[in-house]
C-alpha cells in the first residue's frame, strides 16, 4: 500500500472510530523503533490502533498482516508513549481493517506482550 492510500486508509479510521465515540489523540506517533496509526480516547481507556487495508483476502486479509513481529513493535512505541505522557490508566490495542468496501473494529486485539 502507497504511503498516500496508507494515509487515505488512516483517515477514514480516525472518522469510523470517531462516529463511535472516540476522542482521537494523535496520529501517526513514531519512534525509531516503530509508529503506532493512531492513539485515542474510549471512555476511559487509550487505545493504540493499527490500520491496515486490503483489496482483498487473497493474503489472508488484512488482519494478519498485524503479525507477532508488528505487534512486539507496537507494544514497544505504546510504551514509549505511556511512559511520555505518565499515564497509568487502562489501555489496550484494537485493529481498524479495510477490504474492499468493508470495515472491521477488532478491539482488544491483542495484548501488551504481543
Amino acid at each position: 500500500m502507497s504511503r498516500r492510500a496508507g494515509g487515505e486508509a488512516e483517515a477514514k479510521a480516525a472518522e469510523f472510530l470517531e462516529s463511535r465515540g472516540f476522542v482521537i489523540i494523535e496520529r501517526n506517533y513514531a519512534k525509531p523503533f516503530g509508529e503506532i496509526d493512531i492513539v485515542a480516547r474510549d471512555g476511559d481507556s487509550v487505545v493504540f490502533v493499527e490500520v491496515k487495508a486490503r483489496a482483498g483476502s487473497a493474503f489472508g486479509g488484512p488482519e494478519a498482516a498485524v503479525d507477532l513481529r508488528k505487534r512486539r513493535k507496537l507494544a514497544r512505541t505504546a510504551q514509549a508513549w505511556l511512559l511520555s505522557r505518565r499515564w497509568e490508566g487502562p489501555s489496550r490495542f484494537d485493529v481498524v481493517a479495510f477490504e474492499g468496501s468493508e470495515v472491521r473494529h477488532i478491539t482488544d486485539a491483542f495484548g501488551a506482550a504481543g
